[in-house]
């Protein structure tokens, strides 16, 4: 009987013209493709019966979340084998078509591996209700991704518990890491926006309150910190509480559009605009520029994506961030221009980004145990998928992360920014 590796590698043939890119592995022991390459091993007729009943890359996310499939060497490596081949190939359908599944169907009769619908892996899958992007749904959005535990995230991220992409200003000095990246985030961030003593300062999407504490502590900005997220918004009141700036932060279970306070001397949004929605953006970049008093300044730290890659993918909208919404950078600007925003600034953080990441992932697995302990295997599985995944779009430009830094005009038509400003660049204090 022809090893199933052999069966296998045959039937992916039309796939990868070229040849397999990576090495398979059956259940039955059995391998085929290149010698040198991660290998993906089929575990159980399992996966093979999930990818019937769920074709493309949702199938294969979930069958590698419930164990059935799995990858020995470098996860990333893997991905990006397959993504450079499939990309080489030229243009391919989402999902295969009716000769492919009739061939899969075929391989799998002959395999033992026809049966019913496998049960869906153990992690919480999004499972959202209510019209796209109304504020009920975007709770249970911003809920499914954020929510899951501060534990998890304190065990995530380094003690800023800052979310998103970090600011490398020394990153060959072994004894600067996560948390340095993140604080010289944060004060550029502050820098940019030109904060003093007694700004106003309206923090939409908050997070776990880094900037908004940052602000406050080091320029004695008054904040107005704002998140949908229950799990958030109880962190950010203790860590508040704990460091006695009550007089200062002043934090809101609220959905952006329901802020009423205005204006601000300056507003920041990091990475909160991917979960706007596209038919929203055009409201929400107007809703930034009433938010802001004239001459005052926003800053929008933002992902983005191609012209053909709008959304996350079926896994990431899944199990990850559903209703997530991307677009190019240059539409970003110009639906910001469009609500009266001049924008002054756009500086992209792709590497920085890649890196932060990078830093993720290796705290994810030095520590596996511990996450596999808090939240159970397939949710950590989960992570290491979207990990590995996320920072390799980021190394090989298939995601970008910029921050824009933009200012409402004067009714006479000024900026009121200052027309060289390098100290934006200054590690390491603001002496």
């Amino acid at each position: 009987m022809t090893p199933v590796a052999h069966r296998l590698a045959a039937l992916l043939a039309g796939h990868f013209p070229g040849g397999l890119p990576v090495r398979l592995r059956a259940w039955d022991g059995s391998e085929a493709g290149p010698p040198d390459a991660p290998v993906v091993v089929l575990r159980a007729r399992r996966a093979l019966r999930r990818l019937l009943w769920q074709p493309g890359e949702l199938g294969l996310a979930q069958a590698y979340i419930a164990g059935e499939l799995d990858v020995e060497g470098d996860l990333a490596d893997a991905l990006s084998r397959v993504w450079r081949t499939v990309r080489d190939s030229g243009p391919a359908p989402a999902a295969p078509g009716p000769r492919q599944l009739a061939a899969l169907s075929v391989t799998a009769l002959r395999l033992g591996a026809l049966g019913p619908r496998p049960p869906a892996p153990g992690a919480p899958q999004a499972r959202l209700r209510g019209a796209l992007h109304s504020t009920g749904r975007d709770r249970a959005a911003i809920s499914h991704h954020y929510d899951l535990s501060n534990d998890w995230y304190a065990l995530l991220l380094d003690e800023t518990m800052a979310y998103s992409c970090g600011y490398w200003t020394r990153p060959d000095d072994p004894s600067y890491g996560p948390a340095d990246a993140q604080r010289d985030k944060l004060e550029l961030i502050c820098r940019k926006l030109g904060l003093f003593p007694g700004a106003r300062l309206l923090d939409i999407g908050c997070g776990w309150g880094s900037l908004s504490l940052y602000a406050a502590r080091e320029f004695k900005a008054h904040v107005t910190a704002v998140t949908l997220s229950r799990e958030q918004h109880d962190h950010v009141a203790a860590q508040v509480a704990r460091e006695g700036l009550g007089e200062l932060v002043d934090v809101r279970l609220r959905h952006y559009r329901d802020i009423a306070e205005a204006p601000h001397d300056a507003v920041c949004a990091v990475e909160m605009g991917e979960h706007v929605g596209d038919a929203q953006y055009p409201a929400f970049a107007a809703r930034l520029h009433t938010l802001l008093r004239p001459g005052g300044r926003l800053l929008v730290q933002q992902m983005s994506r191609g012209a053909g890659a709008r959304g996350g993918g079926a896994f990431i909208e899944s199990y990850i961030a559903p209703d997530m919404h991307m677009r190019p950078l240059g539409e970003t600007v110009g639906l910001l221009e469009a609500a009266g925003l001049e924008v002054r600034s756009v500086e992209s953080l792709r590497e920085h980004y890649a890196r932060t990441i990078a830093a993720w992932h290796h705290t994810l697995e030095t520590r596996w145990t511990e996450f596999v302990a808090l939240a159970g295997e397939p949710t950590a599985r989960v992570w290491r998928l979207y990990l590995a995944g996320s920072g390799l779009a980021f190394r090989e430009r298939r995601m970008g992360v910029d921050q824009i830094l933009a200012v409402r005009p004067t009714p006479e038509g000024e900026a009121a920014m200052p027309p060289t400003p390098y100290d934006w660049y200054v590690p390491g204090g603001r002496g």
